[in-house]
């Protein structure tokens, strides 16, 4: 390397001053100490020498890594370190460093690394500095995809037809490093590209090659994974990966194999010209037993990937399958002997590198994946001869596959659940305790797969016969799982034992008592004096999961049976828990108990109410600590993620561009525990919550944007959650204060509807906001607000119809089948939920601005038309109906001006096929006439005989129809009241009584009675009939209301119609009369109506 190029990397002074060039190799020594200490075992000096490294300057800190990467005769660790430096450097620094260094320090940087590469002689060295160029030329694409650094593509194209192997190596690992080195050039390179990889991947005499070549393959499809036209273009590839695939195996090496992985999880459609080869290889290396079992298990997860990804296409394989599903059952077979399991009283975790585990999970998936109607025929033989064999780890994993076909095979599966389940009892009684508690493994599932149908059906001989293997005295992880498996539990149970059996029974107690609620009541007092006495007397650290355990017993025990019977003993329960609270402080973080301490207080708040109040003080201080804790994260490289282990409770998500982002999920459950339980003291103590408002909102607001982690959505559904709650407790405090907590939540609220990736927390999120603006009302959206919401909603309800339309394109799919059809069908669902929180916003911005707010409406009103086309599938009319009742109903008589999109609709819609839609229509009529204004009186007249013709239709009282039909009944009740002179109510009347009472919709039952009051209260002739005879038909209708609970007893309503029956109690024989034509349940409902109104 030419001195003097190497001397642009060095400050300018050393060319001046020789004893600068001195000074510049003591520092090069010192820092060379520095790499040493940084890889210290010694906390304190690593730490220390942390510091130092952070604080050089970013050009120094360049300087001296190249130094020392360059410097052969260096400590090899000292060069490796110095390498993962600096290539971290330019991955998290580049815009902050880079650009900042003159540009003939930039270009002697980009010639000394190809330099280095090509000097370099060790192979593990070589590659860390590719990962270094490869992460310089990420950085060095602008923004148009032009490549900045020609010279590194020059390199590339001349060392991959070197002589020289390493080189060859080098420039397979920096395209594999960063596929999209091409930029903008790619298209015109594809060819060149294709025939390197391709001339790489038939190097007969260097298996290394041929393996890098086919990593760099995949990581290029998956780069291009929306790119179809390049699947069909490098589609000859597959048979050469494939190949790789295998040799790479059998040389001990699954890096290719894992990347055959992560192709069948993304781009599963590159696979399809050689799927069949791809299913095969991956079946021959699963079945191998000569390969390690993670080996094993990587070319299982292929075919289990593909079945999640690309079910369609895999279940025209059915020959693969089949042969697969025996492949997992043979990998549950392989199960150790173990002197001493069945008295451990520590639950080891199952070993989840073990082959049982794996094929058990990946039946489960793949039941799940391509359905039980394919998977179920093909098994069930299998298990039923495993079932039968005399060796007990068949039998085992026969019962354990049972187990993890539920889910999958549920429809399938409960047509023949009776002998499944006297057929699993059999082995409750197996001569060997593994199989028996495979056996209990099998119900517990079971119960879960099948619930509720399960309990109601065998209830009798899976308690008796789980009972009994209760009694197992010899075999405590039997008990314990026998204990597990009993939800619905007796009162014999065994009160002694060990810890593991105590902690399950415990378990098993809570959720009965969470499942009778009221009828546990008897057993009470059977089991509270055991369960306080384990809360105070089980105080050593192995303990503490019982006692946390027997805590959330108690408080699930207390909401179950209520107040009143709970309060014998709520004060001594919330004295234990006061004296475990203030030696909460003193808990480590990882303490079990405090997760369950946390929702037991949420609980006691629950049973107690208002009276929990006295407690918040000590409660709320190591809650909101819990609902604070921040997790580690970190943005790591590939690299980095080699040397960190998934037992440090880190996990990980990849975000391409060998990036991933990584969470330490230690204590996030608790914290998603704690945000559930503030939500749940909001709501119960309102505005008993006052104090604690401010501190509560202040830590949710900034939770809307906690992502990455599933428990996280519990998190961000917890905070959107606790926002109109926090606003109903703040209301004591005066409007101000109401407004400027408002004010700190609104902006976060609406950013988070328009960037929140998850259906399920979007729709709370958009339901809340829409809480929100009812409690706020007029005035609390400013201009910029609505602007914002504007947009976000117009792009929803864009969305909404471009994912319709995807979902055309997938129906017409060669791999299109019933199964791909429902899932297109959840998607849907999914879709409409997001419709319906679009119709809530909406309908609470209506009805707190009125016609006012119209204007802003109307960027939306040609997608909101669009939902009421007559193509369109029912949930989109009904939901386009529905806002279109609203701005009827809030927004008249400017309504009006956009009849023309929606009267001839409604008009029409009162009779669609749909009675969702139906019932849509028949409200927006009833609105019309109540609040429409003149304009819509001859609509009101148009309406009747259609309202008419639905109500008298012969089914129009079905259980999917009656909804519609009282929405019709109610809109005609309406228009007679509110435009009587449109109609001809003394036609119509008779008939309307005939149709009376409503009971299915309770608000529209509330506007029949009160007109119905209306007119009795007139003295209305034809209702009340010549001499009062129609006053027993008048009798039976309210007794009919009363007994469906159609009107609350506070309703003014209710009090009305009370009146009229005390009237008629007033004269003797009329009411004796009205009594006797009652039947004796109705005669009771009008007396508790007197009783009660």
């Amino acid at each position: 390397i030419p001195e003097n190029q190497v001397r642009k990397l060095e400050a300018t002074e050393n060319t001046i001053r020789p004893s600068a060039m001195a000074a510049a190799a003591a520092e090069q020594q010192q820092f060379y100490l520095l790499l040493g200490n940084l890889l210290s075992p010694d906390n304190v000096v690593r730490k220390q020498a942390e510091e130092t490294y952070e604080n050089i300057p970013g050009q120094s800190k360049i300087t001296f890594l190249l130094q020392a990467i360059r410097n052969t005769t260096a400590a090899e660790e000292a060069r490796q370190m110095a390498a993962v430096l600096l290539r971290r450097l330019l991955s998290s620094a580049f815009d902050e460093v880079y650009p900042t260094l003159p540009s003939d320090v930039q270009t002697a940087i980009k010639s000394e690394l190809l330099m280095i590469i090509q000097m370099e002689t060790q192979s593990s060295m070589r590659k860390k500095i590719c990962d270094i160029a490869a992460e310089l030329a990420r950085n060095l694409i602008d923004e148009d995809g032009n490549n900045q650094w020609p010279e590194g593509l020059k390199f590339l194209f001349d060392s991959v037809s070197s002589q020289n192997v390493g080189l060859r190596e080098a420039a397979l690992h920096i395209f594999w490093n960063f596929p999209g080195i091409f930029g903008n050039q790619q298209q015109h390179y594809l060819d060149v590209i294709k025939r390197m990889l391709v001339q790489c991947m038939q190097d007969q005499e260097h298996p290394s090659i041929r393996t890098l070549s086919a990593r760099a393959t995949a990581a290029f499809i998956l780069a291009n994974e929306h790119n179809v036209a390049l699947f069909k273009h490098f589609a000859d590839l597959l048979p050469g990966f494939l190949q790789a695939v295998n040799d790479s195996c059998y040389q001990n090496d699954d890096s290719v194999l894992k990347s055959l992985v992560e192709i069948a999880d993304t781009v599963p459609k590159y696979l399809r010209p050689h799927l069949e080869a791809t299913l095969q290889l991956s079946l021959k290396l699963c079945g191998d037993t000569s390969l390690n079992n993670m080996q094993r298990q990587l070319a299982l997860e292929v075919i289990v990937t593909l079945s999640e990804t690309a079910a369609a296409m895999l279940r025209k394989h059915t020959n693969i399958v089949a042969q697969t599903i025996p492949q997992m059952l043979a990998m549950m077979v392989d199960l150790e002997e173990d002197e001493d399991w069945a008295n451990a009283d520590e639950l080891e975790d199952d070993d989840f590198d073990s082959n049982a585990v794996a094929g058990e999970s990946a039946l489960d998936r793949m039941a799940c994946g391509l359905g039980g109607k394919l998977v179920l025929p093909m098994i069930k033989e299998h298990i039923m001869q495993m079932l039968q064999n005399p060796d007990w780890k068949y039998r085992h994993a026969g019962l354990m596959a049972l187990s993890a076909i539920g889910e999958g095979c549920h429809q399938q599966m409960e047509g023949i659940l009776n002998e499944i389940v006297n057929f699993v009892l059999l082995f409750l009684q197996d001569p060997h305790p593994r199989v028996r508690y495979a056996a209990c493994n099998a119900v517990g599932q079971m119960a879960t797969d099948f619930a509720p149908g399960f309990q109601k059906k065998f209830h009798e001989k899976v308690i008796a016969a789980l009972l009994q293997t209760m009694e197992d005295q010899g075999n405590q992880r039997v008990q314990a799982h026998a204990a597990a498996a009993l939800i619905n539990f007796t009162e014999d149970c065994p009160k002694k034992g060990t810890k593991l059996v105590l902690e399950q029974v415990v378990t098993s107690i809570a959720s009965v008592a969470d499942t009778a609620e009221e009828k546990f009541v008897p057993y009470y007092d059977l089991f509270m004096p055991s369960l306080k006495h384990i809360v105070e007397n089980a105080v050593q650290k192995e303990l503490r999961l019982l006692r946390g355990k027997t805590i959330e017993c108690i408080s699930l025990i207390g909401l179950a049976v209520g107040k009143e019977k709970f309060m014998q003993d709520a004060s001594d329960v919330m004295q234990l828990l006061l004296k475990t609270q203030t030696d909460f402080n003193d808990m480590e973080d990882d303490d079990p108990q405090i997760s369950y301490m946390i929702s037991a207080w949420a609980r006691m708040c629950k049973i107690l109410g208002k009276e929990f109040q006295q407690y918040l003080p000590v409660v709320m201080g190591p809650l909101m600590k819990t609902a604070s804790i921040k997790p580690e994260v970190a943005l790591l490289d590939t690299q980095d993620m080699e040397n960190m282990s998934d037992d440090d409770g880190w996990e990980f998500v990849n975000l391409g561009d060998q990036q991933s982002f990584g969470i330490k999920t230690a204590g996030l459950e608790e914290k998603s525990t704690a945000c559930q339980m503030l939500v749940c003291y909001a709501k119960e103590l309102k505005e008993g919550f006052v104090e604690y408002t401010e501190q509560v909102v202040k830590l949710m607001v900034p939770l809307l944007k906690f992502y990455f982690h599933d428990e996280m959505k519990r998190v961000r559904v917890a905070a959107a959650e606790s926002m109109p709650l926090l606003l109903e407790c703040a209301r004591v405090r005066g409007p101000e204060y109401l407004t400027q907590m408002w004010h700190f939540m609104c902006d976060a609220l609406i950013k988070a509807i328009g960037t929140e990736p998850d259906s399920d927390v979007l729709s709370e999120i958009m339901h809340s906001f829409a809480k929100c603006i009812e409690v706020m009302g007029d005035g609390c959206l400013n201009n910029e607000h609505f602007e914002e919401l504007g947009g976000i909603l117009k792009a929803k309800l864009e969305e909404h119809f471009k994912n319709q339309e995807l979902r055309q394109v997938k129906r017409q799919d060669e791999d299109y089948d019933e199964q791909v059809e429902e899932s297109l069908q959840d998607e849907d669902d999914n879709d409409v939920y997001i419709l319906t929180k679009v119709s809530d916003i909406l309908h609470s911005i209506f009805s707190s601005y009125k016609e006012k707010v119209l204007p802003w409406f109307e960027q939306l009103l040609p997608l909101i038309v669009n939902l009421i086309c007559p193509h369109r599938p029912w949930p989109d009319r009904q939901w386009g109906l529905c806002i279109f009742d609203d701005i009827i109903e809030h927004c008249s008589p400017s309504s009006f001006k956009y009849a023309e999109y929606f009267l001839r609709p409604m008009l029409q819609y009162v009779c669609d096929n749909s009675p969702e839609v139906r019932q849509a229509a028949a409200y927006g009529l009833g609105v019309m006439a109540q609040y429409g204004g003149d304009n819509y009186r001859p609509f009101c007249t148009e309406a009747l005989p259609l309202l008419v013709r639905v109500i008298q239709s012969a089914d129009s009282k079905t259980k999917e129809n009656v909804n519609a039909t009282e929405n019709c009944i109610s809109a005609v009740g309406k228009i007679m009241k509110f435009k009587p002179d449109c109609v001809n109510v003394e036609e119509i009347l008779p008939h309307w009584l005939s149709w009376l009472p409503l009971h299915e919709d309770k608000e529209e039952a509330v506007q029949t009675f009160s007109y119905l009051c209306d007119l009795i209260e007139s003295n209305h002739p034809i209702v009340l009939g010549p001499n009062n005879t129609n006053l027993p038909k008048i009798f039976s209708i309210i007794a009919e209301g009363e007994m469906h609970e159609a009107i609350k007893h506070e309703d003014p309503c209710a009090k009305r119609l009370a009146n009229v029956v005390r009237q008629v109690q007033t004269s003797g024989g009329l009411w004796t009369e009205c009594i006797a034509q009652l039947s004796p349940e109705q005669q009771a409902a009008i007396q508790e109506l007197l009783n009660s109104a």
